[in-house]
């Protein structure tokens, strides 16, 4: 992909490895993916290869609006923040980290460009484990958008799993991952995420599932979005040839559908959170192939 520098004024750090407990939001963060994973492995054992599978899934797993993801309350921990950052390195001081911080400050401008008064997120990374105003950060749970604090957090470690384990390697694929979850943070600013929770919380099981599922797919059709839109400072598209079939890839590896058959679960479609393969790479083309947000309505249409 043709990216610039990352923008220093970007709000990046590196918090390092924390130490201690966790702290945040209870009931939000990882802990809240995990739970609303449970549906789809429930009376069978989980052994590491599923565990590693629901780690790797859960990069999409994330977003704001989870009927189990309470953040209502909470609010980022500034000190828990000062540690880590005390504690951890430079940021974006590795390939892995630079190259996201490129697509974060990409993504940035792009969006600055179409919201008037755009607030951008923040960016975290982490090593292993640390804290979020969500709660826990974890690797083993993949990157996530926390709503409380309005950062995304990323231990760039994924990135080697979604190529060794799913197949899905390249740097269009890792950019998918960081612009799918700013994609969330545009859901978050513009009310969505809101709507969404309030309509889940007079849903049935099911029906909050389905209401997570356009979340997700909106998140994809946004990050698509960027990839056509976003031009470096030269002009130049980010987009390079090759760089589509890299997203579909990766969108195609992480669909409930597939998932849960690598797995060795049975697909059920009520217990989806995400939508399948063939719906994710749907949503991203759609994004990819229009660049208009407006295409990117999951809410009042046919999946």
């Amino acid at each position: 992909m043709r990216l610039d520098d990352y923008d220093p004024g970007d709000d990046i750090q590196d918090l390092g490895r924390g130490g201690g407990g966790f702290g945040g939001g209870g009931g939000g963060g990882m802990g809240g993916l995990l739970f609303g994973l449970l549906p789809m492995l429930l009376g069978r054992k989980m052994g590491c290869g599923t565990i590693l599978l629901l780690g790797v899934a859960a990069f999409f797993l994330l977003g704001p609006g989870m009927s189990m993801f309470d953040t209502g309350s909470s609010t980022a921990d500034p000190a828990a923040d000062s540690r880590g950052a005390q504690a951890g390195a430079a940021a974006c001081d590795t390939q892995a980290e630079r190259f996201a911080c490129q697509v974060f400050s990409s993504t940035n401008r792009f969006w600055s460009s179409q919201i008037n008064g755009y607030r951008e997120p923040g960016l975290r990374f982490f090593t292993k484990e640390n804290t979020s105003g969500c709660g826990a950060a974890q690797s083993a749970m993949g990157p996530f958008y926390c709503p409380a604090d309005q950062r995304i957090y990323l231990d760039t470690e994924f990135f080697g799993e979604l190529a060794s384990r799913f197949g899905a390697a390249g740097d269009a694929a890792q950019a998918y991952v960081v612009a799918h979850e700013v994609g969330h943070h545009i859901q978050t600013i513009t009310g969505i995420s809101d709507q969404v929770r309030r309509a889940q919380q007079r849903s049935s099981q099911a029906e909050g599932n389905a209401y997570q599922v356009r979340m997700e797919l909106q998140a994809d059709c946004y990050a698509g979005v960027w990839a056509n839109r976003a031009r470096n400072k030269d002009g130049q598209p980010v987009m390079e040839p090759g760089d589509m079939e890299e997203a579909m890839r990766a969108a195609n590896a992480i669909g409930d559908d597939t998932l849960m058959r690598s797995a060795g679960q049975r697909p059920v479609p009520e217990s989806f959170t995400h939508g399948t393969s063939e719906q994710r790479m749907t949503w991203l083309r759609r994004g990819l192939e229009t660049g208009d947000p407006k295409q990117c309505d999951t809410f009042n249409t046919s999946l």
